[in-house]
């Protein structure tokens, strides 16, 4: 269920594989897609497996991700929303935060002294428009000091194919990204730039990252195409 789990201070973190669920074909079997042609009940079911072992007897607040950089705020008696936005924030004890991903990077971040955390959604186009940072800086308003981020599993440099193009885009905000494919092509390396992101802003950065092109315990997009499922990246202050 689990490809790492890891507790710190008051904050517990945990990114999930494919195994452990109930769903079959290409979304075998812990698909955490709300958006996919996987069946609703099998899904459901998933999410309920993880809630449980995660957080057993409490919210998971989710969120629709659209690639952006906007950061919400999850307050007391707020769990039961979804908002659009691609990173979430609280520092409300037993309540989890989920982001998904299949090829883009999920970050978890926190203060495991205050217990501040967030769980950002960053893909390249959010990579560069700065959702990680956005993140940093709210978890930091709350009251956070010193912060650790965990870097789950995502698609590698060695295999995020791009246009040159695309490559000049990214690298020209964030350096770091300009990468080649181990096949000699135009890469961006989507973990370094949040890496570096991070270090940027004084973050610790913890490395949980598992290539998800190459890796079939994990989902890929560029791999799978639309029949994708998605993982999941959770984080919560412990009760």
């Amino acid at each position: 269920m689990f490809t790492f789990r890891e507790v710190r201070g008051c904050i517990e973190v945990a990114f999930t594989d494919r195994h452990g669920g109930v769903s079959t074909g290409s979304y075998t079997s812990l698909n955490l897609a709300l958006d996919s042609a996987d069946e609703p009940e099998a899904v459901a079911e998933n999410l309920r497996r993880v809630a449980q072992e995660f957080n057993p007897g409490g919210p998971v607040v989710d969120m629709e991700q659209v690639h952006g950089a906007e950061v919400v705020g999850i307050e007391a008696g707020a769990t039961g929303q979804r908002p659009r936005c691609d990173a979430l924030v609280t520092d409300q004890a037993g309540v989890a935060l989920l982001a998904r991903s299949a090829d883009c990077v999920p970050v978890l971040i926190a203060d495991p002294e205050a217990g501040i955390v967030a769980a950002a959604h960053s893909g390249r186009r959010g990579t560069v428009a700065g959702v990680v940072p956005a993140a940093v800086r709210r978890v930091r308003e709350l009251g956070g000091g010193d912060l650790v981020a965990w870097v789950g599993p995502h698609i590698c440099g060695s295999c995020y194919e791009v246009s040159e193009s695309v490559r000049d885009e990214v690298s020209a905000v964030i350096p770091q990204a300009w990468a080649e494919t181990s096949w000699g092509t135009s890469s961006v390396d989507l973990g370094a730039a949040v890496t570096e992101q991070l270090r940027a802003d004084g973050v610790e950065v913890i490395d949980a990252t598992r290539c998800t092109l190459t890796d079939p315990d994990l989902y890929s997009h560029r791999r799978d195409g639309a029949a994708a499922g998605r993982l999941g990246a959770l984080v919560r202050v412990v009760v």
